[in-house]
């Protein structure tokens, strides 16, 4: 990707250094169903969504994601927030800043789809940590990986996860890496425009299992919002030979059969919550070759 000497973006929180401790578990707010329509770059089309989601390793922590989210878990003690810029090697200072350049332009994209519409994007935070991070949606560690927490309405990430993704889930590749966070800011679009609140509001009357096959749908649209923004990437002439392949392989490597076969030899698919390899790789390619967010409508039929 060709990222470098491009604008970072001015969310970005660095925690790295801090100690982490106990965090309450916050709900966001309702808001509807309503996504903006038409305009942007390929338009925006109306779009009905219902679940959520947190991080892409879910799996390795025997942790479900959507009790996380909703609050069934974590410590008791109040949330913080705070910012500073910790000292980092060479390869981590440039690892901070792709990432302020990859956030950078999904706020770019994100702010042009909605402005077509006269609405504001609400950036969100990046907020970047090792060790242990408190968050409204409970206490993250490296081993919980990138997520988003719509109660704060920011993503968390431990760079470690990038030596993870490419040592261990054979994800290697800057792309890759960019591929995680315009996931993970998908669901910052979804919890602004109502999606997320709607689960909270539906999830009491679901089981795990549908509560499971709800949250495989929004993730996918998360994935198809990644595959919107590499379109936009492409256009503004960011794209290296070899990058949407590694966003595919990606996708390949985190599909959840794909994980629970490498970790226990079998896959549930009842227990599925992002989706299978197969399903990721589509729809990061359905929203890549659209370039149109109205084409990442997951809730429609098969997926």
């Amino acid at each position: 990707m060709k990222w470098r000497g491009r604008e970072q973006s001015s969310n970005i929180d660095d925690r790295r250094g801090q100690s982490g401790g106990g965090s309450s578990f916050g709900r966001s707010s309702g808001g509807g169903f309503r996504m903006p329509s038409g305009g942007g770059r390929g338009g925006m089309g109306s779009l009905i969504g219902i679940v959520v989601v947190l991080g892409i390793i879910w799996v390795a922590t025997g942790q479900n994601p959507i009790d996380m989210l909703m609050g069934t878990g974590g410590t008791s003690s109040a949330a913080r927030s705070t910012s500073s810029q910790a000292p980092a090697s060479g390869a981590q200072s440039d690892l901070r800043d792709f990432v302020g350049v990859v956030v950078k332009e999904t706020e770019n994209m994100w702010g042009e789809v909605f402005a077509a519409q006269n609405q504001d994007y609400p950036e969100p935070t990046v907020v970047l940590f090792d060790g242990q991070a408190n968050t409204a949606c409970g206490l993250a560690d490296a081993q919980t990986g990138p997520f988003y927490c719509p109660g704060d309405e920011k993503v968390y990430l431990d760079l470690s996860f990038y030596d993870q993704l490419r040592a261990e889930f054979g994800a290697p590749g800057d792309f890759a890496q960019a591929y995680v966070l315009a996931h993970e800011v998908g669901h910052h679009v979804q919890n602004i425009t109502g999606v997320l609140p709607e689960f909270n509001r539906r999830r009491q009357s679901l089981s795990q299992e549908d509560a499971n096959a709800y949250s495989v749908r929004i993730e996918l649209q998360a994935d198809c919002y990644a595959g919107v923004w590499a379109n936009y990437a492409g256009q503004e002439n960011l794209l290296d030979n070899g990058d949407i392949e590694e966003a595919l392989n990606a996708a390949n490597q985190i599909g959840d059969d794909t994980l629970q076969k490498k970790m226990q030899g079998f896959a549930v698919p009842k227990t599925f919550n992002h989706g299978t390899s197969a399903q990721r790789k589509t729809w990061f390619e359905t929203g890549y070759r659209s370039g149109n967010p109205g084409d990442c409508d997951t809730f429609s039929g098969n997926v």
